[in-house]
């Protein structure tokens, strides 16, 4: 028998998801704590099996104009192989969702992305969502492997900028310093301007590297070439995983290869670490040329390593408004060029 309850004790939630294998960040205490600090409510829902803790769920309530809804990014962390975890996680959602007067939930899971998962969820009684929730097809590099090997990985262009970086006169710096902020978010701004993607909000940068910053979670890198910063990107470091998580770059100095530099400095750090794998985060698919993030994902593509599909973000319809939702989002999907 399975029994559920809220969880107030970070050291105990922190100690499950540590060890709960392929848990990112985004089920972590610290991100509900980002979200809580923006004015969200927050779910810390623990499943217990004989008093011990074996399963755990982050819900986060968005409350959109077009209708409140709950998410659950990169969980929950059950044993999908045991139907009594998949319905008592059904129950609870379904549970909460209408006590908080939600049109659905939309959920993320941290499994991959298979014809087996998406039956389990399609018997589950969910539908594919017609927006993505956080990156879904990453790309992660093994990091057990020694820097002469990660090199040897890349493509022959991206070890030539790297070692180029290296030999240049381009700093790289790892910053604590809250302040740093605004230099990331005007950086965002250019980035946004050549690449077409909504920015994300300044105090969404800063409640993420207060919020994790205080463990130790976080650093901000930044690149800088004759007094100018040209690129800076927060990492996160969770779970043996080092996460390449928001960015901005300047078209300052075209020919530095600020970016390469960034990303080499941080992935070392994260061998220092300890980290088994740096996660470059989202990249386009492959089959999907003018994706208006293939740019950037043949970047990130050029330091080798493995991609890893998750699977699709689904939809719990809670109500009939939901269906107003779904094409409202299918056609700003359109819209976005995804």
């Amino acid at each position: 028998m399975i029994r559920t309850d809220f969880i107030k004790d970070k050291e105990l939630w922190e100690r499950f998801v540590l060890n709960f294998p392929s848990a990112s960040f985004l089920q972590s205490w610290n991100w509900g704590e980002v979200h809580s600090a923006l004015g969200k409510k927050i779910f810390r829902l623990g499943f217990f099996e004989k008093q011990k803790l074996t399963g755990a769920c982050l819900l986060v309530k968005q409350e959109a104009k077009r209708g409140f809804y709950l998410e659950c990014p990169g969980g929950p962390l059950i044993d999908w192989t045991k139907p009594i975890y998949q319905e008592e996680f059904l129950n609870q959602i379904k549970k909460i969702g209408q006590e908080e007067n939600c049109v659905f939930v939309r959920v993320r899971p941290q499994i991959l992305e298979t014809l087996a998962n998406r039956l389990l969820f399609k018997k589950l009684g969910f539908l594919p969502a017609p927006m993505h929730l956080h990156a879904e097809l990453t790309l992660q590099l093994d990091l057990q492997k020694n820097e002469e090997q990660l090199l040897r990985g890349m493509r022959k262009n991206t070890r030539y900028l790297v070692k180029k970086a290296i030999k240049g006169n381009i700093i790289v710096e790892q910053s604590t310093n809250l302040e740093d902020i605004e230099m990331l978010y005007k950086l965002q701004l250019e980035t946004v301007k050549r690449r077409h993607f909504t920015p994300f909000a300044k105090k969404f940068f800063l409640g993420e590297f207060k919020t994790f910053l205080k463990d130790d979670q976080i650093r901000l890198f930044k690149v800088i070439y004759k007094n100018k910063v040209l690129a800076a990107a927060l990492i996160i470091f969770y779970g043996g995983e080092a996460i390449y998580h928001y960015s901005g770059s300047s078209l300052r100095f075209r020919k530095i290869p600020a970016s390469y530099a960034l990303q080499w400095a941080a992935i070392k750090e994260a061998k220092r670490r300890g980290c088994q794998r740096y996660n470059f985060w989202g990249v386009a698919p492959l089959d999907k040329p003018k994706h208006r993030f293939a740019g950037v994902s043949l970047f990130k593509r050029g330091f080798g390593g493995e991609e890893v599909s998750y699977l699709h973000a689904h939809d719990l319809p809670l109500n009939l408004k939901y269906w107003v939702v779904y094409v409202f989002e299918t056609l700003r999907k359109i819209c976005r060029g995804l």
